[in-house]
């Protein structure tokens, strides 16, 4: 048993040694710049519209409709500005429980440019329904982009995208989707599902940090918020991140090829998490639809714990396991993310503790035992600390 646990794979996942050794053979005999005409700067440019067509295939899309980014914040960012900017959207319907990087693009939004901004109640469960996509959709002919991302990353909570992506057809609205935490772990078929956005981002599947995609609809027209060059079909200027495209390519195939197997470990894997957990803690409860693997993505648990304790973190930390209390963009705040603020009341919100859980394709039995076995003792302490204090 290692003393270093690592459960918090939604923030960022080890990357894989083949994906390291394809990155280094890289860096040591592919230098060249891929605008150079000559023959080292070609072949660099060759492998990056390798990958290009590699990710395209995996998507069931066209190569141009793939544009490299540095990471999904970056890709969400371009699209939601630039269908402002560019496309004459005057009107985006979100939720409130979105990604950090969308919820302040559409921000922006509205404050620079006016852009009327709908945002979608979800149920206590965290859903949003195709029904209330549907009504804000019929009220208003404003060009409207309707952007709700595939899986929440702090409680896994799926959307229903070829129904979402429908309506949008029906009723002529843009549809973007973050798909940051379900590239590579889902089996997407951008051909079947009427998406004209949508983002990635290598290091949630193994891959290095710095590098991801997004994928842009060849009709859509979309132009350029980064300007100084015609790299990545003059959708983002700067010269690419060759090694990392190289590395995001190497470990989108590991993952892909084995799909079954991973997806097949990590269900079983977060079932055990599950089971163990309600055993050894019975007020447990789980967030949204995170225990329900019908209904959510299989590397996410987001667990309610029924004691407070803001520290959790850092006790757990201190017992060799990296868990999160929420997004990873939003670990340094104070108070409860807005993901959590809109599923719990105020009660829940002083009296318990949101810990997030994710789980890779390498997480074991064994380091779910001792993750339960170390929250079951801060669990007792808590238990013992009240009693105390009750009987002062």
């Amino acid at each position: 048993m290692k003393t270093k646990v690592y459960l918090d794979n939604a923030a960022t996942t080890p990357i894989d040694e083949r994906v390291i050794e394809s990155m280094v053979t890289v860096m040591r005999e592919n230098y060249g710049n891929p605008s150079s005409t000559h023959s080292v700067g070609q072949a660099a440019k060759s492998i990056i519209e390798g990958v290009r067509r590699q990710v395209a295939k995996n998507l069931k899309v066209q190569p141009g409709e793939i544009i490299f980014t540095s990471c999904g914040t970056e890709s969400n960012n371009l699209i939601i500005q630039s269908c402002v900017a560019h496309l004459g959207v005057e009107r985006i319907i979100t939720s409130p429980m979105e990604h950090k990087c969308v919820a302040e693009a559409v921000r922006d939004a509205k404050t620079r440019n006016g852009v009327e901004v709908v945002y979608l109640r979800a149920d206590s469960n965290g859903e949003i329904s195709p029904e209330s996509v549907e009504n804000a959709l019929k009220q208003s002919d404003k060009k409207t982009l309707v952007s709700l991302m595939h899986a929440n990353n702090e409680i896994g909570n799926l959307l229903d995208l070829e129904t979402v992506g429908a309506l949008c057809k029906t009723y002529g609205a843009y549809f973007h989707s973050d798909t940051v935490q379900t590239v590579a772990h889902l089996d997407l078929d951008f051909s079947k599902i009427n998406i004209d956005f949508a983002s990635c981002s290598a290091h949630k599947f193994h891959g290095p940090k710095g590098v991801g995609f997004a994928y842009i609809k060849r009709t859509s027209r979309l132009k350029p918020m980064i300007l100084g060059g015609t790299q990545e079909r003059e959708l983002r200027a700067g010269t690419e991140n060759v090694t990392g495209i190289v590395g995001l390519g190497k470990a989108l195939e590991l993952c892909m090829d084995n799909l079954e197997l991973y997806a097949s470990h990590m269900t079983e894997i977060k079932r055990y998490a599950v089971e163990k957990l309600s055993q050894a803690i019975p007020e447990v409860r789980f967030n949204g639809y995170s225990a329900d693997l019908n209904k959510s993505l299989y590397t996410v648990l987001s667990v309610l714990l029924p004691f407070k304790n803001p520290l959790i973190g850092l006790e757990l930390d201190m017992k060799g396991i990296a868990v999160s209390q929420g997004s990873a963009c939003s670990s340094g705040a104070s108070k409860p993310s807005m993901v959590m603020m809109m599923l719990l009341d105020d009660e829940q919100l002083e009296s318990t503790t949101p810990l997030r859980v994710s789980f890779s394709h390498q997480t074991t039995t064994e380091e779910i035992d001792y993750f339960v076995e170390a929250l079951t003792g801060i669990y007792q302490s808590s238990k013992i600390e009240k009693t105390n204090v009750e009987h002062r």
